[in-house]
């Protein structure tokens, strides 16, 4: 073996050490976020705290220094097979992100944002803004500190935002929610004063827990979700972690009064699941194993929620199971009202339960707070009258508590700033990539309506899944579609759905 190639080596077992902490650490976040006793939480806290930092210390440390130096050297870099040549582009990109934070600073964040997690949880069990404000304002602190040791870009916000979706700016953003907002809001106007409300009432019948998450089991099963490689479990706020592709946890909630929470993003997280899934299975235990981006993993999340599980083709297949399960609730139940009740438009309080058309609402809400606290213009303080404001300007609802409002998402918690634009954008690449798909899948809709998934799994396979990380967004995007990032596709598919919904 030659030296470069010993080297190579070398950095691959080291890299797989450090995903093994990591792995290990999402092990123990997944047990807090599920099983762990409310006694246990404060200990496994400082366990993953610990765990966290040895992960970064390690990929911050003078032997990956070495590794990379190595690496990079132009005569060095052209021996690595491209996988490597990957692995060494996104760990230096890492590297460099990481060193300039002190080694004690991250522990202490990594400690502050486990329990902002748990002090988040109880304020909105409690409708407390106050036990989570201290919190929420360490980690904003902290997040303006990162940013100056690493280098602001002209927006501060920039310098979050592209963590989460590389190459992605304020600019551009602003664009797209210009798009999504003009075309959005007048359209459901138009349908609030349209008067065609659909009846819901049979959605908000008694569900009982254990058959909603049989019936939920089914259809995972069915549209492809491997349980062989994979679980799915109950916690407050639904999520999708995993530990390489074979084996992959989902989360739900569940409530018995309505049926349409937990099925839907069961499905949605089942969408992140079946990216992680298949992904290339030589990439586990490396970073590369990862989607190659927040906004291109949730628009696999958002296809099947939405654009697959929210379509007339996949009720016509799964309506009769459905039925089945739940029969005193739908025996009587036409398709057609099942369908126009899944597709309800009404402004609601909830991110995780508004419709589709609307959602991209909320996330402007949260983006625009966001640009404030991180430019300064916005204090933690300030945020339930602001984010009432903002909820009632764009949705026109009146927010009366703030587990309604501020307290409703965990994200903040985690440090998660700069992330929640990608839920728009997977929106936005979910319809580019849908486009893309008819046009080699002709016969999409027919395919749902026999309960055939395959031939849609390999396509995502093949087109997105498989390459991981290896593929920027950008170059994903240009590869699948042909074309940079376009919200015209996202809006045409609203306006043609819901016109047709709503006889608009």
């Amino acid at each position: 073996m030659s030296t470069i190639n010993q080297l190579a080596a070398d950095f691959i077992t080291f890299s797989k050490k450090i995903q093994a902490y990591n792995n290990a650490t999402a092990v123990l976040y997944w047990d807090l976020r599920t099983k762990a006793p409310k006694k246990g939480m404060d200990a496994r806290s400082e366990v993953i705290s610990t765990l966290s930092t040895e992960a970064f210390k390690l990929s911050t440390s003078d032997q990956m220094e070495d590794f990379l130096q190595r690496l990079t050297e132009e005569q060095a870099y052209k021996q690595l097979d491209s996988v490597t040549q990957k692995l060494v582009e996104e760990s230096k990109k890492d590297f460099d992100l990481n060193k300039k934070i002190p080694t004690d600073r991250y522990q202490e964040y990594v400690l502050v944002t486990s329990q902002a997690e748990n002090l988040w949880e109880e304020a909105r069990e409690k409708n407390d803004f106050s036990l989570f404000r201290p919190y929420l304002e360490k980690i904003v602190k902290m997040k303006l500190e990162f940013i100056d040791y690493w280098g602001a870009k002209p927006d501060k916000y920039d310098t979050l935002l592209d963590q989460y979706e590389p190459g992605m700016t304020v600019k551009q953003l602003d664009q797209i929610f210009t798009l999504l907002r003009d075309k959005t809001v007048p359209l459901v106007h138009a349908i609030n004063e349209s008067n065609r409300r659909p009846n819901i009432s049979f959605m908000e019948k008694h569900f009982a827990k254990a058959d909603q998450a049989a019936f939920n089991q089914l259809v995972l099963q069915k549209i492809g979700f491997d349980f062989q490689a994979g679980r799915l479990d109950t916690s407050t706020h639904p999520f999708c972690i995993h530990f390489g592709s074979t084996d992959v946890r989902l989360t739900t909630r569940y409530d018995e009064q309505d049926f349409r929470y937990a099925l839907w993003s069961s499905i949605h997280e089942a969408g992140h699941g079946m990216y992680e899934q298949n992904v290339n299975a030589a990439y586990n235990g490396l970073l590369l194993s990862n989607g190659t981006s927040m906004g291109v993993h949730e628009s696999q999340s958002r296809f099947w929620e939405n654009m697959v599980g929210r379509s007339l083709p996949f009720w016509e297949h799964f309506y009769p199971a459905a039925q089945q399960a739940f029969p005193e609730q739908f025996a009587d139940v036409a398709l057609q009202d099942f369908y126009r009740a899944a597709n309800l438009v009404e402004p609601s309080f909830i991110r995780t339960e508004s419709d589709e058309l609307t959602y991209n609402l909320h996330i402007m809400v949260r983006y625009e707070i966001e640009k404030g606290l991180i430019n300064e213009t916005i204090e933690v303080g300030e945020l339930p009258q602001i984010w009432n404001e903002k909820m009632k300007e764009y949705l026109g609802v009146d927010v009366p508590s703030d587990d309604l409002g501020v307290l409703q998402d965990v994200h903040w918690s985690s440090g998660l700033m700069g992330y929640f634009p990608t839920y728009s954008l997977g929106n936005v690449y979910a319809a580019q990539f849908t486009h893309a798909m008819k046009k080699q899948l002709p016969n999409f809709d027919d395919l749902l309506r026999a309960g055939d998934f395959a031939p849609i799994n390999q396509w995502l396979r093949e087109n997105i899944h498989q390459f991981g990380k290896m593929k920027s967004p950008q170059e994903l995007l240009q590869h699948v579609t042909g074309e940079k990032v376009n919200a015209s596709y996202l809006v045409h598919y609203l306006e043609t759905k819901y016109k047709d919904l709503y006889q608009l």
